[in-house]
């Protein structure tokens, strides 16, 4: 009965010893093996078999991507200004061997070198550069950090400076000068305005002069042309009556002609006619010369009619 239980210790302790000996690697996850205390291989994602006793897992690394936070560091510009910078480092894994026997500590080395290097290029910049050269600043802390970590089996990614806090009193100089600036575009609006305001008025007031003196050059023109309608209608009414006289003249004396007039009536409308041109408002008369050979003429008409 002893040597059953003996034999069934030792069943169960050989069955937990080979299940000790399986290892799962999860995916996107190695595992650094030692074999006798010297590197013997990196697990990658799957089941593996270690054998006891000899083999020895030394680093479980994650290959995923990876953020670092880093706390607010103490950098100086060249015009002598103290900030507080924090930066971020998005990094991972691309060799588990160099990864665990690189550096001791990966992480704090990354920090470590992420300061040094911020520290030397602001250091070549001033205050107002650095506020606005973070694109710059990101890109030359890339490929310093990146170079350097490579023997660390580290690739660096990305770098972002998260924060930067200049001293108290310039925050305030730069308020100050933030709002004076903003016055003063305040005040260039106000005062572009205004003349945008004084040239369109002045241009509505040439405008309008404009339009009044073209109106009032359309009316002369208008009112000549109405009085120089008038004056042809004037005229051709004038010329009409002429014209109507003569013809009423005209076919008066063609109608004595046919009528067989003799030269004593004719001689009488002559007469008629001179009584008719005296009877008006003439200062001088011209009497013809046989005025007297009419009156007689006259005389004769007369008794002739007695």
């Amino acid at each position: 009965m002893g040597a059953f239980i003996s034999a069934a210790i030792i069943i169960v302790i050989a069955v937990l010893i080979i299940f000790s000996c399986i290892s799962i690697v999860p995916q996107e996850n190695e595992y650094v093996i030692e074999r006798l205390g010297k590197y013997q291989a990196s697990w990658k994602a799957g089941i593996h078999f270690k054998f006891p006793f000899i083999d020895r897992i030394v680093r479980r690394v994650l290959m995923k991507e990876q953020v670092a936070d880093f706390a607010p560091q103490p950098v100086i510009t060249k015009d002598n200004v103290t900030m507080q910078i924090d930066s971020v480092v998005y990094f991972r894994v691309v060799d588990s061997k160099l990864y665990a026997y690189g550096v001791e500590n990966p992480i704090m080395a990354m920090e470590n070198l992420t300061a040094t290097t911020l520290r030397n290029i602001i250091g070549d910049m001033a205050l107002d550069t650095t506020l606005t050269s973070r694109e710059q600043i990101n890109s030359q802390m890339l490929g310093i950090i990146d170079t350097a970590t490579d023997p660390w089996g580290i690739k660096v990614t990305r770098v972002e400076l998260k924060n930067i806090q200049p001293p108290a009193s310039i925050r305030d100089a730069m308020e100050k000068q933030m709002k004076a600036e903003r016055e003063k575009r305040a005040v260039i609006l106000a005062a572009e305005g205004e003349k945008q305001a004084l040239i369109l008025q002045a241009e509505g007031k040439k405008e309008s002069a404009i339009l009044d003196a073209e109106a009032d050059k359309q009316a002369t023109i208008l009112h000549a042309e109405a009085q120089r309608e008038k004056e042809i209608r004037e005229a051709e009414g004038r010329a009409e009556a002429i014209r109507v006289v003569q013809e009423a003249t005209a076919d008066g004396l063609r109608m004595i002609k046919e009528a067989g007039a003799d030269e004593a009536v004719l001689k009488l409308k002559s007469l008629e006619a001179f009584a008719q041109a005296a009877n008006g408002q003439a200062t001088k008369i011209i009497v013809p010369s046989d005025i007297a050979g009419i009156a007689g003429l006259v005389e004769s008409v007369r008794s002739v009619k007695d």
